[in-house]
């Protein structure tokens, strides 16, 4: 059986999506499956790569260019007897777009539908839905930029009407800590504002709180599996992109050292999350927990990494799955979805 395996992409995140590319090459069984490399260039570009019979050497390969690949469209991945595997991070990649493209196409693929990829990455959707659900959120104002523009002081005005600094400025559809700033003053407020803009037309201003970080793994479809939380552990108080990927300068402890009943109420949580955006595959559920144990949820992550030192991989290896035998389970995963998905649509 073929996996076609799609990363890149034209999102802040296009480098984590070739480490965790490259760390999936690494890994999966090639008694069962070849790989089918398509690589989305930083301008959108769609390009076919090497049939991988065995892992690649180095990453280098995976930067594919138009002298060593061949050009095509979106629609001409689209095969038979083939599960797309997509490990695009960000806009373009996990935002419901290009499972619209797969859906269109027919295909079995890993990971969340349209509708699950949207709203979980959309940060102000999302936690629309999760209040909803009664998880507990930190809270928070959105900002448009038509409105921003038209009137700064109403919304600084509003910010800090309902939150205390400091706050953090998010922009409402991006990841990985792209964009994210921390802000002390209504100084700071308006650069942070400014910056989350270069990335969204939507943005949202959240309350800062001391808290740890912790993270909860999830897989599954109808049957819906949680891991005990795992944490991250700064030697800053906000870590930005270049710590998280470039520097490396964050550790994680797997399991985190809380309480059986905090990692109970987190699984909880988490999978409530996971069914109120009718999550399928895999997510990532990320939480702050003060020092007094109160826990809230942050955001979900229906794509996280797949980096060597992700937490994703890492909270599964603690719970008894490795990481090839994860990507097994993910790849049977979307191919039973698909199948039902047909029998559906066929009336059975």
């Amino acid at each position: 059986m073929k996996v076609t395996l799609i990363y890149g992409g034209k999102s802040a995140e296009h480098d984590v999506s070739i480490l965790s590319a490259f760390s999936i090459l690494k890994a999966i069984y090639y008694n069962y499956y070849e790989v089918q490399a398509i690589y989305i260039t930083k301008t959108g570009q769609w390009l076919k790569g090497p049939l991988y019979k065995k892992a690649p050497e180095t990453e280098e390969e995976l930067h594919l260019t138009v002298t060593n690949a061949q050009e095509i469209n979106p629609s001409d991945i689209k095969e038979e007897n083939s599960v797309i595997f997509p490990v695009l991070h960000g806009p373009n990649g996990e935002d419901g777009t290009v499972q619209g493209l797969f859906e269109v196409l027919n295909m079995p693929y890993v990971g969340a539908g349209v509708l699950a990829s949207a709203c979980a990455m959309d940060k102000i959707v999302a936690k629309q839905l999760f209040q909803q659900a009664g998880i507990p959120q930190l809270p928070y104002v959105s900002v448009i930029r038509q409105g921003y523009q038209e009137d700064p002081e109403t919304i600084y005005a509003k910010c800090e009407g309902t939150l205390i600094y400091p706050m953090f400025v998010k922009p409402a559809n991006m990841g990985s800590s792209v964009g994210i700033s921390k802000a002390n003053s209504r100084d700071e407020l308006t650069k942070a504002i400014e910056e989350a803009f270069r990335y969204d037309r939507r943005v949202i201003v959240e309350q800062g709180i001391e808290a740890r970080e912790l993270e909860v793994a999830i897989l599954g479809n109808d049957e819906i599996r949680t891991t005990e939380a795992g944490e991250i552990v700064k030697d800053v108080a906000f870590y930005d992109y270049e710590s998280k990927y470039i520097d490396n300068k964050v550790e994680l402890q797997v399991p985190a050292t809380v309480s059986d009943e905090l990692h109970k109420k987190m699984r909880d949580y988490a999978k409530k999350a996971y069914i109120a955006l009718d999550g399928s595959g895999l997510s990532r559920c990320d939480f702050f927990v003060t020092a007094n144990d109160e826990i809230f949820l942050n955001e979900v992550n229906t794509l996280p990494g797949f980096t060597p030192f992700s937490m994703y991989p890492l909270l599964w290896q603690h719970m008894g799955i490795n990481y090839s035998d994860l990507l097994e389970e993910l790849i049977q995963l979307a191919k039973l979805r698909f199948e039902k998905k047909q029998q559906i649509e066929l009336g059975q």
